[in-house]
């Protein structure tokens, strides 16, 4: 019984520490993304390029815990999004849940109300690349509910 209770015990732990390397990204995470107040859970941002007059672009690598996405937002000149690792969730205003995994892009026209974010059960990382600067601005809209998440 004991070498049982010891089996189960070397499996769990064996169990998740392979499940803590199931999300590897290229990129580091970074830090608490500044803008989670409008996401839903938490969120982290790697800026590696900001709005500027030299490069006019704006690129960062964000990371999504598990269930966590963005409010419903448009951006003025566009989105790309490039998935770097997990399983993710992106949705424009009247169409069907698109699942994400790594290596896929999306390109989203400007104007188009949108929302992105993690599977419930998977973290999730993203390039993103504002398009048509230097006058891209992000409209944050109404939070994603459950609802429209599930």
């Amino acid at each position: 019984m004991t070498k049982r209770l010891l089996i189960l015990f070397l499996i769990t732990i064996l169990g998740g520490t392979v499940m803590a390397k199931d999300f590897e990204q290229p990129f580091s995470k970074g830090e608490i993304n500044p803008y989670n107040k409008f996401f839903t859970g938490t969120t982290y941002l790697n800026r590696f390029v900001a709005k500027d007059d030299i490069w006019n672009s704006s690129i960062a690598n964000v990371t999504f815990e598990k269930g966590a996405r963005t409010n419903w937002h448009k951006h003025s000149g566009g989105q790309i999004l490039i998935v770097t690792a997990g399983e993710g969730r992106y949705q424009e205003r009247g169409k069907q849940i698109q699942i994400l995994k790594s290596g896929d892009v999306v390109k989203i026209p400007p104007e188009v109300e949108h929302w992105h974010g993690a599977a419930p059960h998977s973290m999730f990382a993203h390039i993103s690349v504002e398009t048509n600067l230097p006058d891209n601005e992000t409209t944050w809209l109404k939070p994603v509910s459950d609802e429209e998440y599930k």
